[in-house]
C-alpha cells in the first residue's frame, strides 16, 4: 500500500448535527495511513445543534489537497448556505478531491456549490426533494455511489456511508476489517422506518418541521439562484 497519507477533510460548522460527521470520522480515521483535518475557517469551538462543543484542527486556508471531502447537515446550514466564504472552499478545495462525499443534508451544500449536478445522492427523507434546486438526482437509499460522489441518506447512516468510502479508497478487506473491530452489528430497538411507519406519525413530524422547512428551502432557494447565475457568468 502507498506510504502517500489519505488525507481527509471533515467539514465542522457551528449548529452542524455532529453525529453526522463523527460517526463517520471513528470508521474513516482508522484507514491505514489516513490523515483528517476538520475544517473551518477557524480554530476555535463551534456548537453542534444539541450544545456538543467540536474543535476543528485546520482552517480553510491551511486545508492541503484532499482525498475524501466530507460534510454534513443540521440547523446551522440554513446559515452555511448563505456564506460565500464557505461556499467557495467547498467548490474549490471539496471539488478538487478525490472523493466527494456528505451525509444527511450535507448533500445541500454540495448541490449550493455546483458539486451535485447530473449527480445521483442519498440525502434525509424530509429534504430529498429540495436535490432537484441543484440539478440533483434524490436516490432513496441509505449510502449512493456515483462515480466519485458518495452519500449518505439521515444522521445514523454515516456509519454505513463511512463503511462504503472506506472500500472505495481501501477495498473491501480493510472496511470489513474495520467493520469486525467496531463490531457493527445494529439491532435497533423499534422496527420503525419512512417506509413501515405509520401515517399518522409521518404526519405529524412533516408537520412539526415545517417551520425548519421552510427555512432550509428558502436557503436553498437562494443557494440556486446564486449557482444559477455564477455558471451563466461563466458559460
Amino acid at each position: 500500500m502507498s506510504s502517500k497519507p489519505i488525507e481527509i477533510g471533515i467539514v465542522f460548522f457551528p449548529g452542524m448535527t455532529q453525529l453526522d460527521v463523527t460517526g463517520p470520522f471513528e470508521v474513516l480515521a482508522r484507514l491505514p495511513n489516513a490523515r483528517v483535518h476538520l475544517l473551518w475557517k477557524r480554530i476555535e469551538p463551534v456548537i453542534s445543534d444539541v450544545g456538543l462543543p467540536l474543535l476543528p484542527t485546520t482552517t480553510f486556508s491551511d486545508c492541503p489537497d484532499l482525498d475524501i471531502f466530507c460534510i454534513g447537515g443540521g440547523p446551522g446550514m440554513t446559515s452555511i448556505m448563505d456564506d460565500d466564504e464557505v461556499i467557495a472552499f467547498v467548490r474549490e478545495k471539496g471539488g478538487a478531491a478525490r472523493f466527494v462525499t456528505s451525509i444527511c443534508a450535507g448533500c445541500l451544500i454540495l448541490g449550493a456549490a455546483g458539486l451535485l449536478t447530473g449527480y445521483k445522492s442519498a440525502c434525509h427523507w424530509l429534504m430529498r426533494d429540495m436535490l432537484a434546486c441543484f440539478g440533483a438526482i434524490a436516490v432513496h437509499k441509505r449510502v449512493v455511489v456515483d462515480r466519485n460522489r458518495i452519500s449518505g441518506g439521515g444522521v445514523t447512516a454515516g456509519v454505513d456511508f463511512a463503511f462504503q468510502v472506506a472500500a472505495e479508497v481501501c477495498g473491501e478487506d480493510v472496511a470489513k476489517r474495520l467493520q469486525l473491530f467496531l463490531e457493527y452489528q445494529p439491532e435497533p430497538p423499534f422496527d420503525i422506518t419512512v417506509q413501515n411507519a405509520p401515517p399518522e406519525l409521518l404526519a405529524k413530524l412533516r408537520s412539526d418541521s415545517v417551520p425548519w422547512l421552510r427555512d432550509r428551502q428558502a436557503a436553498v432557494d437562494r443557494a440556486a439562484r446564486k449557482l444559477a447565475s455564477r455558471e451563466t457568468v461563466s458559460a
